[in-house]
């Protein structure tokens, strides 16, 4: 019996393998399956039960894997965070936009992210949150799709249109509320709309009752590598309104952020 299935056809002669294995390891565990044993890890990583029993052991060891004498379930450390508390104290752009960050906060007193994109998602990597309570679930390390957010949609703009074109062919399209447009050509549309005015909105295409506006930060090639967005809710402002006020506070920040 094979030590597990490959989800590779064709092999990378410099891959190393069983780093790949511990990281799926690790990257099985997450909201749905917070403590997991032996067997249930072996079948969502689809290594066998000896492949899967020694990354946990070898994990365990190393401090990012706890497993409970009693109940033999298996669950992640604190110590997986220092992985992520690496990547903000290295990464330039987020000390370079901290500033920014700080200043439209304290500006706005609304929540203000900085998002990075990765493949069809965005992810969260900074956030200021508002002292009015915002009905999302969004952490640091966050991800969600690019198509119906605002930061994802200005990071799409910015992009070449073949290149923003093919990222919405591959992302997962659908409703996730009435509000979310999802529709292809909708989208390119809409893309090409947020490119011409320099930011991006979105309203309760997500979470109901919150609204965002996005501009992509990009680098000295003019290639989005990031988007600052103000998100708030939308029973204090109209779509209109948060246009209006919250748009060209983006658009400065973010080009303030590339020129860096």
């Amino acid at each position: 019996m094979a030590e597990d299935k490959e989800k590779t056809s064709k092999p990378d002669p410099l891959m190393v393998r069983s780093v790949e294995k511990a990281f799926r390891v690790l990257s099985v565990f997450g909201a749905e399956h917070s403590t997991m044993n032996l067997s249930q890890i072996a079948a969502e990583t689809d290594l066998d039960m000896s492949a899967a029993q020694r990354f946990t052991h070898t994990l365990v060891k190393l401090g990012y894997l706890a497993k409970n004498p009693s109940t033999r379930q298996f669950e992640l450390t604190v110590k997986t965070l220092e992985l992520g508390h690496h990547f903000t104290r290295a990464n330039r752009l987020m000390e370079r936009a901290l500033p920014y960050l700080q200043h439209l906060s304290m500006e706005t007193e609304e929540t203000v992210n900085l998002t990075i994109p990765d493949g069809t998602e965005v992810v969260f990597v900074s956030r200021f949150l508002s002292r009015h309570v915002l009905n999302t679930d969004v952490i640091v390390g966050t991800r969600l799709p690019a198509y119906c957010t605002a930061p994802g949609l200005a990071i799409l703009s910015r992009m070449p249109v073949e290149e923003s074109e093919a990222i919405i062919r591959q992302s997962d399209l659908r409703p996730l509320t009435p509000h979310t447009v999802w529709q292809e050509d909708a989208l390119n549309k809409r893309i090409a709309e947020a490119a011409k005015a320099g930011f991006a909105v979105a309203c309760e295409e997500i979470y109901h009752g919150d609204g965002s506006v996005a501009a992509a930060i990009v680098d000295a090639a003019g290639r989005p590598i990031a988007a600052i967005n103000i998100a708030t809710s939308l029973a204090r402002f109209t779509r209109q309104e948060l246009v209006d006020r919250f748009s060209p506070l983006v658009v400065a920040a973010a080009r303030s952020i590339s020129r860096l």
